[in-house]
């Protein structure tokens, strides 16, 4: 399910948030689907509960994934407030992002050629796959 760089300099519990992310915003993860359990993820992936146990928190916190007592975990629906106010931020993020990029020297049709690349591979597919 999730491959991890044990050699990489970003800790493993950050890995395994951007893994899941990735998934649930390519809908890989569908809204209300069960997460493995921590224990199961810790085994097929060999590492510690409590760094698991820490990515789930993490993801919880950012409105991602919920918890259900004695249940496990699960893919959260997007709720509108949460997900307007996450717009609002990445959007901030983005108009820094390009404008520096701008001011380093990208062409206008470098950034669109970016969001086409990133709109094909959430759609499942790229041009230069």
């Amino acid at each position: 399910m999730f491959e991890l760089d044990l050699r990489s300099r970003l800790p493993i519990y950050e890995q395994l948030i951007a893994k899941i992310k990735e998934m649930v915003i390519s809908e890989v993860l569908k809204p209300e689907e069960q997460l493995p359990s921590v224990r199961v993820l810790a085994q097929q992936l060999t590492i510690n509960p409590n760094t698991i146990q820490k990515a789930y928190r993490e993801l919880e916190r950012q409105g991602y994934i919920y918890t259900v007592k004695g249940k496990g975990n699960f893919v959260a629906p997007i709720i509108t407030n949460i997900q307007n106010e996450k717009l609002k931020s990445l959007k901030e993020e983005l108009i820094k992002v390009m404008s520096e990029a701008m001011y380093l020297g990208m062409k206008e049709e470098e950034i669109i050629e970016i969001i086409s690349y990133v709109n094909d591979k959430k759609r499942g597919g790229s041009k230069n796959d």
